[in-house]
């Protein structure tokens, strides 16, 4: 590919006046709240998740400015001839849609309390196709604060791709979220300074060796993601949010493999919000459970 970027997304996400994200519809969305944090998904966007807040609030902290924003499974294969907005592209499945704004195809979708289920059928990024070959599934659970994830990814297809970084998963949040937060010391759970920075343009890598970071605002509140499989990210932000069309700042923890015949892909992901030190706490008591 005649563009060499630490990661892919950063072209498949850019900005198009051709991907400008219709206004959202109340009936697009399936909320959970448990009178601590409020999730939504939005239906027409592969059951996406484009809402998370604190219970009661109406200020919304996930990005959804188009079918390639939102929190989200997105996986890579080989080169395949796709061109998106004019430059060569490769297998890209999206959970959301493609970059002409064409929304992934939503199979399933049920809830009961504080459960959601879903499971789509993802398009690829630059084509638009929809890929029958495979589907991503979310199960979805508030626990208090917490929001639990499980993602799985299924293959059915003949062909092997190469083996490349994946985003497990891709992470938009509101561009007044300008801070990365996160620790990237050899001690983790220590008690340990936290790394702050913001991310410039293209896209910068991490190391998070607690497994999870955050962006926070002014007022170091903000959105956090633990994935435990993952050490490590990609991030940049777009735009300084002061009126710039589609400004966001984002973050997808990594990981590195091949989709191939029979891959049956799945991980757990843990979203919370609140103050920097709060998001660790929560995340370090995960953490210990899971020893």
């Amino acid at each position: 590919m005649p563009i060499r970027m630490p990661l892919l997304l950063l072209c498949s996400l850019l900005v198009s006046a051709s991907a400008a994200a219709e206004p959202p519809q109340n009936d697009d969305f399936v909320f959970l709240d448990n009178g601590h944090v409020k999730l939504g998904v939005k239906k027409s966007s592969g059951a996406g998740i484009a809402w998370l807040s604190a219970s009661g609030s109406e200020r919304n902290l996930i990005n959804h400015f188009d079918r390639g924003r939102l929190v989200q499974q997105s996986y890579y294969g080989k080169e395949d001839g796709s061109l998106w907005n004019k430059l060569p592209w490769r297998y890209n499945l999206v959970q959301g849609g493609d970059w002409r704004g064409k929304g992934a195809k939503l199979l399933e979708l049920k809830v009961e309390k504080a459960v959601l289920f879903a499971k789509s059928l993802p398009r690829h990024w630059a084509s638009g196709k929809e890929l029958e070959e495979t589907s991503m599934e979310q199960r979805i659970e508030l626990q208090d604060k917490v929001v639990h994830i499980r993602y799985t990814f299924k293959y059915s297809g003949e062909e092997t791709h190469p083996e490349h970084d994946q985003e497990i998963p891709a992470v938009f949040v509101e561009p007044d979220l300008n801070t990365l937060v996160l620790y990237d010391g050899e001690k983790p759970w220590s008690g340990g300074e936290l790394h702050r920075s913001q991310p410039g343009w293209p896209n910068e890598g991490r190391k998070m060796t607690e497994h999870w970071a955050a962006y926070v605002d002014k007022d170091d509140f903000g959105l956090g993601a633990y994935v435990p499989v993952a050490d490590r990210l990609t991030c940049y932000r777009f735009g300084d949010g002061n009126g710039k069309k589609g400004a966001c700042s984002y973050f997808a923890p990594l990981t590195k493999f091949a989709i191939k015949p029979g891959l049956a892909w799945e991980y757990d992901v843990y979203l919370t919000i609140g103050k920097a030190a709060e998001i660790r706490e929560r995340f370090a008591t995960i953490a210990a459970q899971e020893k």
